[in-house]
This record gives C-alpha cells, structure tokens and sequence, in this order.
C-alpha cells in the first residue's frame, strides 16, 4: 500500500475520530458516535498492518489477544466497576509510551545527526515521561476507586517541594541523555522513568476521594499526551492526531469538573484536596442541627402518589445497588398518572464523568426527562417530592451555607428548597468527602434507611398497590 493512500486512510480515521466526539457529546447520539470511533479505528489498524514492513505474524496475535481481553472484561465489569476500569486501562497507554520510547531509542533504524537527532530524542525523553507519570498515577486511581487504597490523601511535608524535585530531576537528566553518543544513554532514560513513575504515583496518592472522578479526566487527558507523544517518536500521524484530540478534549472535561466543584484544577492536579477519610469537617464545621426523621417505602409510595412534580437525584448508591431500573419503573408509573418526573444529573454524581447518566440509559429512561444541574435547580422550590437515591455530598447544604466546610462554594443541587426530601440511604455514613449532610437533619426531609434497589422496590411495590 503506497504512502499517499496510507495518509489518506489515516486523514480519514482521524475525521471519523473528530465525529465520534462530536456525537458523544449528547446523549441521543451517543450511540452513533461511537459507531464512528469504532470505524475509525478498524480503519487505523488495517492501515497501519498495511505500511508494515514484516511481523504480521506477532501483530495479528497481538491484535487477537487483546481484542479477547478486552471482550471478556466488556462483558463482565459491572458498570459500578467502570471508573477503575477506566483508569487501569489509562494505565495501560502509559507503560506503551515508555515501552515505545525505549524501543525508539534503541531502534537502529533511526541513526539521526544534528538537530534531527536532538528533536527526535527530545520527543522520545517527553514521552516516556509523561507515559510513566500516568502508568503509575493511573494504578494508583485505580486502587483507590476499587478501595485496595484508602481515599484519604497523603499528606508527606513539603510534599510540593518534593515534587518539584522530581520534575527538576527528570529534567537535569536530559542532558546526559542528550549529549551522549548513540545509545549509551538508556541509563539516563531509566533513572528519569523511574523518577517519573514515583512522581506519578505520589502526585494521586496526594488527592483525596473527592476529587477522584477529576482524577480520573485528568489521567484521560495524561494518557492522550502520552499517545500522542509516541506518535511523534514513531512518525505515526494519526497517533498524533488522535492523542492530541484525547488529550485536549480529558483536559477540557477536567477544567468543567474543577468548576463543577469549586476546585482549582491546579490545586487537583498537584493534591492537597479532599477530607480524610472518616475525618471530622476541616476548619470547624458547624455541626448539623435537628433531628433525624425516618420513614417507610409505603409512606415514600403515598406521598409520590399525592405529588404532582418529582424530582429524583441519582448518586452512587443507586449504581451499586443497581437500582436504576425499578426507580424507572416506579417513574413511568408516576408519569402515566400525569406526575411531572424528572431526573437531575450533577457534573460529579457517582466515580465517573457521566456515570449516571450511562445508567439511567441502560434502564431506558427517556433522554428528555434528565437534566443537568443548571437545567433544573431553579425548579426545586415548585417540586412536590425530591427522592434522592444514594446521593451524598452534591444535595449538601454546607456547600452554600457553612464558609468552614471543606465543599463550601461547590454547586449542588439544592434539594433542599422542595417541599418533601426523601432520601434512601443505608445508614447515617458520611458521603465520599467524608463530611457529614445537615440535609438528613431538616425539617422537610425524610430518611428510608436500607439498601436502594430493595427500597426502590418497596416503594414500586407501593405505587402499584396504590394506582390497582
């Protein structure tokens, strides 16, 4: 296959990538969106085995057995799990940029001089940097989004000095990488990984659980630099294009998210932020006044019968629970009685960017029916009932009223206004920040304490004894 055509293939798989992000923008055409990315991609393999020269052999098996791999775990990872999986497979891009970057150095194939040279193994240096910082960071997301590390941040004294230590270090070592003959400077290479994977590492390991699901962008947006550096060290286009497209567009849904949560992104990225675990508030938060109200799935049931307007709010223990599909159940019954229901998204709800809205469609929730948070909080003070089903820190209160919170100036939705809270939650446990909720403690909310898909059940079961 000529070298025109091969660009032309690769011109067009980059087109097909731009339209996948451009679909995956919105929710009703997702779908075709991914539809591009897939052909976009199938497109970019077969061009690439076409321009090979030999070893089609190892790339076809190679190609198999991840392509299993990758079917297995797509058929068994529960969507609660898909946050981890996200960001061990980031993991993944990283160890190919270091693995491609010492491979580029030690390839005899290419014997530059000049400036040609120094480029090139600038380029090589950039990426493996950048790849061992996400290979290491990444395992760290992920061991903390699966609970094998505690969410609470570590604190290491001068841990920003330390930091800046490693980066300055990484880059005292191009120097001797770049002013050494041939390939005698792998050394170099290695002690930077190594500097690098550790700064990766201790860079996560200094973010609290929080600000995981913009950790976890954030790595999105590493691992695109990552690949896109290594299209550079290969001369691969499209492994440009389509890294700078992931790098770009991760960076972007990081910066929305910080904002989402009144975080500076650069505070996130360097650590810092989010409680300890099972930590009292920091700066003397006020603690919460009233008392807790607790009530039945058949009194919830009645009440959302009397209701002319409801609002539910998904969080993460309606994932885990995997009680997305009778909360629908329990909805259309509510909307064929001429109920106004409606779903409100937070920017942030559950592990991971659009978590919820990705369950909601699986159980076939209308599309026109969920809102973002600035679409909808203006309607709460005209809502009859409010069900919050496993959500904790985005309907906290503190976040607009207590100044010593450490949430204080996060948006959330502002549940609190409508007229009935009920909020379906298995025990009086502080939510992922690791703060308490003086929503549980007003006047106006009820708590249905219990797993979520067992009291969504009840509750259905309630509605259809009170509609027959």
């Amino acid at each position: 296959m000529s070298v025109s055509l091969v660009t032309g293939l690769y011109l067009v798989a980059g087109i097909l990538f731009i339209r996948s992000l451009g679909g995956l923008s919105n929710q009703t055409t997702a779908k075709r969106g991914n539809l591009y990315g897939i052909a976009g991609m199938l497109l970019a393999i077969v061009a690439t085995i076409a321009v090979a020269k030999g070893g089609y052999g190892v790339m076809i098996a190679a190609l198999c057995a991840g392509g299993a791999i990758g079917a297995v775990l797509a058929q068994r990872v529960a969507m609660t799990s898909m946050p981890e999986l996200v960001a061990i497979l980031h993991s993944f891009v990283g160890i190919a940029a270091v693995l491609v970057g010492f491979a580029a150095y030690l390839s005899p194939a290419h014997s530059l001089i000049g400036a040609a040279k120094i480029i090139h193994e600038v380029e090589i240096f950039i990426g493996v940097l950048v790849g061992a910082v996400t290979f290491t960071g990444s395992i760290i997301a992920f061991g903390k989004l699966r609970g094998s590390i505690a969410s609470k941040p570590l604190m290491l004294p001068a841990r920003h000095a330390i930091n800046a230590g490693m980066f300055l270090a990484c880059v005292a070592l191009l120097i001797p990488f770049l002013s050494a003959p041939d390939h005698s400077a792998v050394w170099a290479l290695g002690a930077m990984s190594a500097i690098a994977a550790i700064l990766g590492a201790h860079l996560v390991m200094a973010i609290g659980g929080a600000d995981m699901p913009v950790v976890v962008s954030m790595l999105n947006s590493y691992s695109g630099w990552a690949a896109s550096a290594a299209g550079f060290m290969l001369g691969n286009d499209l492994l440009i294009i389509t890294g700078a497209l992931v790098g770009s567009s991760g960076a972007i849904l990081s910066i929305i998210m910080c904002r989402a949560m009144n975080r500076s992104i650069v505070a996130v990225i360097f650590g810092g932020f989010g409680a300890a675990e099972g930590a009292a508030p920091a700066g003397g938060a006020a603690a919460p006044q009233g008392e807790v109200k607790s009530t039945d799935a058949e009194s919830v049931a009645k009440a959302l019968l009397d209701a002319k307007s409801v609002i539910v709010v998904p969080g993460y223990g309606m994932a885990v629970a995997q009680a997305q599909h009778p909360l629908y159940e329990a909805a259309r019954i509510l909307r064929k009685r001429g109920t106004a229901v409606r779903f409100a998204i937070h920017p942030v709800a559950g592990r991971l960017p659009g978590h919820m809205n990705v369950l909601l469609a699986e159980a076939k929730v209308p599309y026109d029916i969920v809102l973002e948070m600035d679409e909808i909080n203006q309607d709460f003070p005209e809502t009859d009932v409010v069900l919050v089903i496993g959500a904790n820190d985005i309907v906290n209160p503190s976040a607009l009223e207590d100044v010593s919170s450490p949430i204080y100036g996060m948006p959330v939705l502002e549940v609190w206004s409508s007229k009935v809270v009920v909020v379906t939650k298995r025990g009086m446990a502080a939510g992922y920040a690791g703060i308490d909720n003086p929503l549980f403690y007003r006047e106006n909310t009820q708590m249905l304490f219990g797993d979520a898909k067992k009291s969504v059940d009840a509750i259905l079961a309630g509605l259809k004894a009170g509609v027959a």
